[in-house]
């Protein structure tokens, strides 16, 4: 692995460069690259056919995400989750004041790209606008953390943190309105079936909405309702 403070012409950015094990590669989420970057002037960054996703999150300023045919404004506070096997280019605002600061992390593994096809077919889209985008930052910030030590279970410990932000990921981005490849209603109709089914064969232990959100990708809110309905 390694990192690097880099004070170019554009950003002012901290990164690590991971290299994880043979048996992360084949059978865990593991990382590629983490850090914060600090635009120094306005630019755009683009890439393509990159076997990887990307997370980051705007904490500060603002700019523009172009990926697949849409554009999306950015500002602090949004979270962006995008298959970088698709294109996309992302800018930094034009004004001095708007420039923007991020938290990133590529990463990857053997069951990511079905992932993400789950996250599109609940609605997930590429830029999220949570209540709080302090959790997303903090799991960040700690995947760059875990990365760095010498900790000789790294890639454990990177899985897990990866396991915890898809999970935040797909609780946060339930939108059945928005799903894609069936409509929103056969969607939350499939959902529901899947949590009745486990729900009558361990009726006999004790299952909390938050065990079932978390467990079957739904938010809780919305299963509360889909129930009650």
């Amino acid at each position: 692995m390694m990192t690097g403070q880099n004070n170019r012409d554009r950003v002012l950015d901290d990164r690590i460069l991971y290299t994880p094990s043979s048996f992360a590669r084949a059978s865990l989420l593991h990382l590629q690259e983490a850090g914060r970057l600090t635009a120094r002037i306005p630019h755009t960054s683009q890439r393509e056919k990159l076997r990887s996703c990307l997370c980051f999150v705007v904490l500060k300023g603002r700019g523009e995400l172009s990926y697949g045919s849409q554009s999306y404004s950015l500002s602090k506070g949004n979270v962006v989750f995008i298959d970088c096997q698709k294109g996309y280019a992302h800018s930094t605002g034009s004004d001095s004041g708007d420039l923007w600061t991020l938290q990133w992390c590529h990463f990857y593994g053997p069951s990511l790209a079905a992932v993400y096809a789950k996250y599109q077919e609940r609605g997930g889209q590429p830029v999220l606008c949570p209540g709080d985008s302090d959790p997303y930052t903090k799991l960040l910030q700690e995947i760059y953390q875990v990365a760095s030590s010498d900790d000789y279970i790294r890639d454990m410990r990177i899985n897990e943190k990866l396991n915890i932000l898809l999970t935040h990921l797909m609780s946060e981005s339930w939108n059945p309105g928005a799903s894609l490849g069936s409509e929103g209603g056969e969607a939350a109709k499939r959902d529901i079936q899947q949590v009745k089914a486990y729900m009558d064969e361990h009726y006999r232990e004790k299952i909390t909405l938050d065990f079932l959100a978390e467990n079957f990708f739904i938010n809780k809110y919305y299963l509360a309702r889909l129930f009650k309905e």
